[in-house]
């Protein structure tokens, strides 16, 4: 009889080993380089498709390095060691199998649910699929994730109220739907959600499942009623696996431990008191230590539950099957698995889409460029009556140069008001280019083709305003040359705060950051002292010649000064070229045209827009620069990535995670 059961439960197993998309891991160690820690420690299970496996532990316990580990997105600076397996076969990181949702996901605010949706489709979707099949798609995920009454509604940012949270947390995971990964992982989808909202989100992720996918989520402490929803359950603790197996079968797991759940206590609730270091720390405490010093609920150390459990577990019959199950995955084949989505989309078709997406979003968020509009507006104005009608008398000598100052120091410093929509907008890139969606040199491009048609209409609107108010060179070509050496200059501004913002963690510490930028680029421009009045050393050279500011006060000086004469301040002397008016009193060197001064404009925005290139490149990667040839020489991570225990530890360089979906 007992020879029975083993053939049937091999049977089974074979059938299992044979199905398409089965998520193993075996002996898999996740430890901290600095502080020298262990995260998850020999970690071994599996997931199936058509089963929701739900992980389960307090804050600590390693559910979410778990996750990351099976997604290929952990930090650069941890040291990993076992096998990861898919149907069989090892698996590659850079395939397009595993997709993962992080516990709060950023949206653009001013997109609806469908076009976020459409639009994220058009950057995935490989490029022979036609509009008609992608808008079928995403009409599907509408309809999968329950999304039919807000898909016309805008998920709301700063000035407009959005979608609810339960709905975010579905949108979210129908961004990764979208391309039907064979493994969806997920980090606390209910974080912040009502019962009823959370309850509707697993109810979601079981119907996925449902389809045949494989669908991990991590979960702190759930109601009964989503417990139920389960179909295995993994309970970590401290990195160690506490129980893996069925979800109905872990109460009677308890039981048999000598732990059993009370009659009316919720299960979750029951089995993280048993395994939450914490009670021990709290009881440990002055206050508590008089009342209390074990579990409230087993009236143990829970320190002394959890080792017995650990130990139980060992010896289960669920490890036992665990284990057989994994060598008869291990035994299909060893090659690394390659995507079955085949196709992909074009670069073009991405910044088309991505360059699109970004007018939309600027042309609806009135704080992007709309308001900053007006206060250009509003300040030209200003000018202009401060500086009305000037001429060209004795006094208007020094006031042209002022206009020209004040011109350019209200345009940089009304600049900064775009920093915060900067951030916003990084965040979102931030997330995408994580999963693959897209890469640096099309969000560089797509950002400046998608801005232009703002910063003309800012520049016309600002020359419009002073030309006519304070009747500078009223000539056509000197117009044309103002407004294109502002649109230039505007562009350089943009890009410089750009590079700020990436850098910076924060708001605040970019404003603060950008401030010192700017203010430090304006030093050494003709706005506050004359070229050959500054000191040589570090502000003349090179300080003047990086400076934004110097090329473009000093391209507009020559544009407005030169073919002008002023009054003599003697009647009976001859009138005063603008020629000499540029050499002698506002220091600007006459040795080259004006136009060579809006050409290193020019040269000036190229480099820092390939500044921003780099910046993104590198910066916020899974890996810092200094270790980056360390890494390099080393084998990657997820590149053949099967370690045993019997293998050196390996410190795998952090790549950009690209889950199957992310392609």
């Amino acid at each position: 009889m007992v020879k029975r059961d083993e053939i049937v439960i091999m049977k089974e197993e074979s059938s299992i080993c044979t199905r398409r998309g089965v998520l193993v891991w075996e002996e898999l160690t996740v430890e901290a380089a600095r502080p020298k820690k262990k995260l998850l420690n020999n970690a071994t299970g599996s997931a199936l498709p058509g089963r929701l496996l739900a992980l389960m532990g307090p804050s600590g316990s390693g559910k979410t390095t778990l996750l990351r580990s099976l997604s290929g997105r952990l930090a650069g600076n941890v040291v990993v060691t076992g096998n990861v397996v898919i149907g069989g076969k090892k698996r590659c990181f850079k395939c397009r199998e595993v997709s993962y949702v992080d516990t709060e996901e950023l949206f653009l605010g001013t997109l609806t649910v469908k076009e976020t949706l459409a639009y994220s489709a058009n950057l995935r979707l490989p490029s022979r699929m036609t509009r008609e099949e992608i808008s079928k798609v995403v009409e599907e995920t509408i309809i999968q994730l329950g999304l039919e009454e807000c898909a016309d509604s805008r998920l709301g940012n700063w000035h407009l109220r959005g979608i609810s949270s339960g709905e975010k947390k579905r949108l979210s995971i129908g961004l990764e739907i979208l391309t039907q990964p064979h493994v969806l992982l997920l980090d606390e989808p209910t974080s912040g959600l009502d019962s009823a909202s959370a309850f509707y989100v697993i109810q979601t992720l079981c119907s996925i499942a449902n389809d045949g996918k494989v669908v991990v989520c991590s979960i702190h402490q759930p109601s009964n009623e989503i417990f139920n929803l389960f179909d295995d359950l993994l309970l970590l603790s401290s990195g160690e696996t506490v129980y893996f197996g069925e979800a109905k079968m872990a109460l009677k797991f308890f039981a048999d431990a000598g732990f059993p759940c009370p009659t009316r206590r919720n299960p979750s609730d029951h089995f993280l008191l048993c395994v939450n270091l914490e009670f021990d720390v709290i009881n440990a405490a002055p206050m508590r230590s008089e009342l209390t010093s074990s579990n409230p609920v087993t009236g143990k150390k829970t320190e002394d539950i959890r080792a017995t459990l650990i130990e139980c577990y060992k010896n289960s019959e669920q490890m036992i099957n665990a284990r057989r199950r994994i060598q008869c995955l291990k035994s299909n084949g060893d090659h690394v698995i390659k995507s079955n989505v085949s196709g992909s989309t074009s670069c073009w078709k991405q910044l088309y889409t991505l360059t699109h997406r970004s007018f939309l979003n600027m042309s609806r968020d009135i704080g992007y460029y709309w308001l900053r509009i007006f206060f250009y507006s509003l300040a030209a104005a200003g000018i202009g009556l401060f500086f009305f009608h000037l001429g060209t008398d004795k006094d208007s000598i020094l006031a042209r140069g002022k206009c020209v100052s004040f011109i350019y120091g209200f345009i940089i410093c009304l600049s900064f008001g775009g920093l915060p929509l900067f951030i916003e907008e990084l965040k979102v890139f931030y997330g995408e280019r994580s999963k693959g969606h897209y890469g640096e040199a099309v969000f560089v491009l797509s950002n400046i083709l998608s801005s232009f048609p703002f910063l003309l209409v800012t520049s016309f609107c600002v020359v419009a305003i002073t030309y006519s108010m304070v009747e500078l060179h009223l000539v056509l070509a000197q117009s044309v040359f103002f407004f294109l050496n502002l649109l230039v200059c505007l562009s350089v501004i943009e890009g410089c705060l750009m590079v700020v913002a990436s850098l910076v963690p924060n708001v605040l510490m970019g404003i603060g950051a950008a401030t010192g930028v700017i203010l430090f680029m304006m030093m050494c421009s003709p706005i506050f002292r004359p070229q050959p009045d500054l000191p040589k050393f570090f502000w003349r050279y090179p300080m003047s010649y990086l400076s934004f500011a110097t090329w473009a006060v000093q391209g507009q000086l020559k544009n407005d000064m030169l073919g002008l004469e002023f009054d003599p301040v003697i009647p009976v002397n001859p009138k005063i070229k603008g020629e000499q008016v540029l050499k002698l009193i506002f220091g600007v060197s006459l040795n080259h045209d004006k136009w060579w001064d809006i050409t290193a404009l020019v040269a000036l925005f190229i480099a820092h827009r390939l500044i921003l290139f780099l910046v993104l490149r590198y910066n916020k990667r899974q890996i810092s620069p200094l270790r980056w040839f360390y890494a390099k020489v080393r084998p990657r991570y997820g590149e053949g990535f099967s370690l045993s225990k019997k293998q050196p530890r390996i410190a795998f360089k952090k790549q950009q995670a690209v889950p199957l979906s992310a392609e």
